[in-house]
């Protein structure tokens, strides 16, 4: 399965306007595509910064869904008053234990490492950190995506509550720093948001 990532660097003020839009305009579009499988939209109402990410299940869903949603793109940016960049992911790892319920927010972690290496560490992540972030009260889900040209990944794990996030930051920091540290991955950005839309029916991959 295949993501698109849009990241739009928008104004605070204009976040719930955002919401809006993605919620009532582009997740009904999106959803009569052939081949979609689910959207997200993390938002940091303190920075106007928002991520929309939708899923595909194959990459001739997400290449023919390009030009369809290009325009939906456009006016979100619009919407949120900031540029937008546009990523394409496979996805390597979707795991959940329970529903994201209204407040959840998640902390993403973004690396990179070696792209030989990066089979390995999917591998790896899925085997041994997925069962730790399990022990983690009030966690929900988890999704890596992976750039396998580049080595990049990006980790969103899902809390049920942005007090949750906050007690899980200690345990959350050590498996990161232990897990980065043995595979030699480099460390490039971790962001808390609020997960404000929700609507994935992407299969379990661990």
């Amino acid at each position: 399965m295949y993501a698109r990532s849009t990241t739009i660097t928008g104004t605070p003020v204009n976040a719930d306007r955002g919401i809006v839009y993605i919620r009532d305009r582009v997740l009904p579009a999106v959803l009569g595509m052939d081949g979609f499988v689910g959207l997200s939209m993390l938002a940091d109402r303190h920075s106007g910064r928002c991520i929309v990410t939708t899923a595909w299940e194959d990459r001739a869903a997400l290449h023919r869904s390009a030009n369809e949603v290009k325009a939906m793109r456009a006016r979100a940016a619009e919407t949120l008053g900031g540029p937008s960049m546009v990523e394409e992911w496979s996805i390597a790892v979707l795991h959940r234990v329970r529903p994201a319920p209204e407040g959840a927010c998640a902390r993403v972690t973004w690396t990179r490492g070696r792209p030989d290496r990066l089979d390995s560490m999917v591998d790896a992540f899925g085997v041994s950190l997925v069962p730790r972030l399990e022990d983690i009260p009030g966690f929900c889900s988890v999704s890596m995506l992976v750039d396998p040209t580049e080595g990049r990944s990006a980790t969103a794990v899902t809390y049920e509550s942005r007090e949750a996030m906050r007690a899980s930051l200690d345990r959350a920091t050590d498996l990161r720093q232990e897990f980065s540290r043995l595979m030699g991955a480099h460390l490039l950005e971790v962001a808390t948001f609020d997960l404000a839309v929700a609507h994935l029916h992407v299969p379990e991959t661990v």
